[in-house]
């Protein structure tokens, strides 16, 4: 196995990679991002800024994604977990409107690449969850679009306890349905 383990998700463009650990009774050592081996695996992405979050559990960060200046995003766990999902928003793509969702976590050191034309969120699975991302492009607040994260169109299958609601910020309680935000009619 080569320092990156590519899995398709079933949604085009979007890669779950599995990172190679060295260790020994010392701790351990990993790379997680090589320009060279992402290119080896079709991954061609060049980042401009990284970004790191910490959050309590049962927050949820998203649906996000920016208008004009979409952003690809490389994301992992350092501590704790989060189910992280991305929902294709590419019309010209055959996944149009698909979602994917894995648990990323400290434990299982997966990463996922979302290409640009995504929507992107996490569910914070435990308290002091730390999440680390690459992106593309710049953040550009106005350009900043969302999706509601409980679109019934959607139905993404967040893993929440029975009637539980997560912590949303005040701007993730606002964002339109799927079908609103992108004009079907």
């Amino acid at each position: 196995m080569g320092k990156f383990a590519r899995t398709e998700t079933g949604v085009e463009g979007l890669v779950l990679l599995e990172t190679t650990l060295f260790g020994d009774e010392r701790g351990f050592f990993m790379e997680t991002y090589n320009e060279r081996a992402f290119a080896e695996l079709g991954i061609a992405a060049i980042f401009v800024q990284d970004n790191h979050s910490r959050s309590a559990r049962g927050v949820l960060r998203g649906l996000h994604f920016q208008k004009k200046h979409p952003q690809g995003k490389l994301v992992r766990v350092v501590r704790g977990s989060v189910y992280d999902v991305a929902v294709d928003l590419r019309r010209s793509s055959a996944t149009f409107g698909k979602w994917f969702g894995a648990v990323l976590s400290e434990e299982n050191r997966l990463q996922l690449y979302i290409p640009e034309g995504f929507a992107h969120g996490f569910l914070t699975l435990e308290d002091g969850t730390e999440f680390l991302y690459k992106c593309t492009d710049f953040y550009h607040p106005e350009d900043e679009g969302g999706i509601c994260w409980n679109d019934p169109t959607l139905a993404i299958s967040w893993p929440l306890p029975e009637g539980a609601e997560p912590l949303l910020s005040p701007k993730d309680r606002t964002w339109p349905l799927f079908q609103e935000a992108f004009s079907f009619s």
